[in-house]
């Protein structure tokens, strides 16, 4: 089953806290975190775009525009 839009959101942040983390503390491990975050993201990315038949690189960067600047809530 293709992952939905709110499945690449989930993938883009926890790929986020993990680059944050290997940046707080450079190890091997928290590099191969960031590194296993970023292809799941990236893996999930092409099988959502395929299955919608748009672009991967519009599908990536919608989902890391919402991550990375989100929408204030309503008041």
């Amino acid at each position: 089953m293709p992952h939905t839009f709110d499945d690449l959101v989930t993938l883009e942040r926890l790929a986020e806290e993990a680059r944050a983390a290997y940046t707080a503390n450079p190890g091997d491990g928290t590099r191969a975190a960031w590194l296993a975050a970023a292809d799941a993201f990236q893996a999930a990315v092409v099988e959502h775009a395929a299955a919608e038949g748009t672009s991967r690189y519009e599908v990536e960067m919608a989902a890391k525009k919402t991550v990375r600047h989100p929408e204030p809530e309503a008041a």
